[in-house]
C-alpha cells in the first residue's frame, strides 16, 4: 500500500471517529476506500462497496390503537439524519422489509442517502414491522419517523 493511501485512509478513520459514523466511503478515478467501524475493530477495504452506514438514532416508543397490533408499546424508528430515504440497496433489488416481516435488532431496515453517502438504518429491536411510514425515495427529515415496531422476542 502507497503511503498517500495510508494517509487517506487514517484521514477517513479520523472523519469516521470524529463524526461518530460507522462507515465512510471515497471514491477517486479507480479507486475505492471504505473504512468501517463495527462493534469490532476498524477494518479498512480498498475492494469496491455500495454501501456504507452510520449508527442509527435509538428508536423512541409510541402508541396507536388498530386490531391487527398488539396494545403494547410501539418503537418508532426515526431518520438519524437529512437524506433521501430508500427501502432498497438498488433499484433492481427487493425492499429490506415490508409491513408484518419479522426483524431482528441490529437488521437493516433501509437506506437514507444523504450527501452521496448511504447510512443503513438498522433496527433498535427484535419484533414485527408494524407500518413503514415513507415512500421509497421520498426526502426525509432528521428525526422523522420511518418505521413503527412491535417489539417483541425473535425465535
Amino acid at each position: 500500500m502507497k503511503s498517500d493511501q495510508r494517509k487517506e485512509i487514517q484521514e477517513l478513520v479520523d472523519i469516521l471517529t470524529e463524526q461518530n459514523l460507522t462507515e465512510i466511503e471515497i471514491e477517486r478515478k479507480d479507486l475505492r476506500i471504505r473504512v468501517r467501524k463495527d462493534r469490532a475493530p476498524l477494518v479498512s477495504s480498498a475492494t469496491p462497496v455500495s454501501v456504507p452506514s452510520v449508527e442509527p438514532m435509538p428508536a423512541s416508543p409510541v402508541s396507536i390503537e388498530s386490531p391487527d397490533i398488539d396494545n403494547g408499546r410501539l418503537l418508532t424508528v426515526t431518520s438519524p439524519i437529512v437524506g433521501t430515504f430508500y427501502r432498497s440497496s438498488s433499484v433492481d433489488a427487493d425492499a429490506y422489509v415490508e409491513e408484518n416481516d419479522i426483524v431482528r435488532k441490529g437488521q437493516v431496515l433501509c437506506i437514507v442517502e444523504a450527501m452521496k453517502l448511504m447510512n443503513e438504518i438498522e433496527s433498535e429491536a427484535d419484533g414485527r414491522i408494524v407500518k413503514i411510514l415513507v415512500e421509497s425515495r421520498s426526502p426525509v427529515e432528521y428525526g422523522q419517523p420511518l418505521f413503527l415496531i412491535e417489539p417483541h422476542s425473535v425465535p
